[in-house]
Formats: C-alpha cells, sequence, structure tokens
C-alpha cells in the first residue's frame, strides 16, 4: 500500500550534505569489493561475516548502522529479515551476495552486490541482472521523475520481461546523515512522490525463474549514469 508523500519523509539533519553522502556510499562499496574479493569457496557464511567485520574496521569505518548481510547460495533468496545460516558454505560453483550499512564521517553509506564463483552461466547471467535491472529502473527515475511505487512496478515489467522474477518485498529504503530511521520515511516502493537524489537506496533483488538462486544489488539514487562498479 503506498503512503502519501510527506515533507518530513525526506527530511536531513543539520551536517547532511550531497557529497558527503556520495563518499559514504563510496567507500561502502570499496568495502563491498573488498570483502567480496577476500571470499573464498569453502568458507562458512560467519566466517565471511568476520571477515568482513575485520576489514571494515581496518577501513576506518565509524560504525555501522544497520547489520551486515552475507547470503550464499541458495541465502541469496532471502531478504534482509530473514534468519542467516552461519555454517551454510560457499561452493566451488556457486554465488553469494554482500550487503553493507556503514556510517563514514557521519553519513549513512548503503551498498549490495552479488558475486560468483567458478564457472555457471546462469549465476553469472543472475548477478549481471541485478545490476542490469538497477541501472535500467534509475535512469527511468532520472529521465522521468517516477514516485517509488511506479519505480518498482516498472521494475517488476522489466525483470519478467527479461526473465526475472522481481522480489517484492524488497522496496529500498531512506539514508541521510545518521540516523534517518528518526524520520520514519518508510519503503521507497510505496512513496508517491519521486525520490530525490541522495537520500533513497534503490534495492532490486531477483530470482531465477526455475532454480534456488537469487541476486541482489542496491545504491543510492543520484544524478549519475552508472551505478558502482564491480571487481
Amino acid at each position: 500500500m503506498s503512503v502519501a508523500a510527506h515533507p518530513r519523509q525526506e527530511a536531513v539533519g543539520k551536517r547532511f550534505s550531497l557529497p558527503a553522502m556520495v563518499k559514504a556510499r563510496d567507500l561502502t562499496f570499496d568495502a563491498v569489493n573488498a570483502i567480496a574479493r577476500a571470499i573464498e569457496p569453502g568458507m562458512t557464511e560467519a566466517e565471511a561475516y568476520a571477515l568482513a567485520q575485520d576489514a571494515l574496521e581496518r577501513m576506518g569505518m565509524e560504525r555501522l548502522w544497520h547489520r551486515t548481510i552475507i547470503r550464499f547460495g541458495e541465502g541469496t533468496l532471502k531478504t534482509f529479515k530473514a534468519h542467516s545460516e552461519p555454517e551454510r558454505r560457499l561452493r566451488q560453483n556457486d554465488l553469494f551476495f554482500v550487503d553493507l550499512g556503514v556510517v563514514w564521517d557521519g553519513h549513512e553509506g548503503d551498498a549490495g552486490d552479488t558475486f560468483v564463483v567458478g564457472d555457471d552461466p546462469e549465476m553469472a547471467a543472475c548477478a549481471q541482472a541485478a545490476r542490469d535491472l538497477w541501472l535500467k529502473v534509475a535512469t527511468r527515475w532520472r529521465q522521468d521523475q517516477l514516485g517509488g511505487e511506479s519505480l518498482y512496478r516498472y521494475a517488476a515489467e522489466c525483470a519478467e520481461a527479461a526473465g526475472w522474477r522481481l522480489n517484492w518485498w524488497v522496496k529500498g529504503h531512506r539514508v541521510s546523515d545518521f540516523p534517518h530511521a528518526i524520520y520514519k520515511a518508510g519503503a521507497l516502493g510505496d512513496f508517491d512522490a519521486c525520490p530525490k537524489a541522495g537520500l533513497w537506496i534503490l534495492e532490486i533483488q531477483i530470482a531465477h525463474p526455475t532454480r534456488p538462486i537469487g541476486a541482489f544489488y542496491e545504491d543510492l539514487l543520484v544524478g549519475e549514469a552508472v551505478p558502482s562498479d564491480s571487481p
């Protein structure tokens, strides 16, 4: 169900700056990619989580603003609130995603991407499809100034046309100078108005039509033409 847009839903604090939000986004993607490069087949989700925590501390994060999510294999179908499976191991041919919410200099970075180990072409296609769908929806936002609810309807149509299933439970959310939660903005997919740049995370999670695998990609909606590079 959509909610009527209200000015408080896009409110920010006194220290908020768009350049700081973009920097936080870039640093978080740097961390996502560094963690992904260190994850190897045979590792458990628990081991990957410990690796991620160590990497973030070495990078000098201020704090986490949401728990770190790393999903292996069939776990890539799970949403944010689902329980993790610490003992699940990454296989030789597998995929996984990393989802980080990190505060840098008082601003919330949020980034997520899917990665593939081995040579399964359908897994590689699934991971790339999530990125491609994110880019298509973000481009539609920039060009047509659609509201959040319309953006997710468009995402579902594009996913189906490309042979994937969009996870409707994943609808994006606010970010800002920490903590954004005081504004109670709700999900992007329930927001009627066109989301302002630098304040909303567009999340895309898709599933393979027949296999128990999925892919996740998220990034900050800003005026750029492409999402952050993956390794």
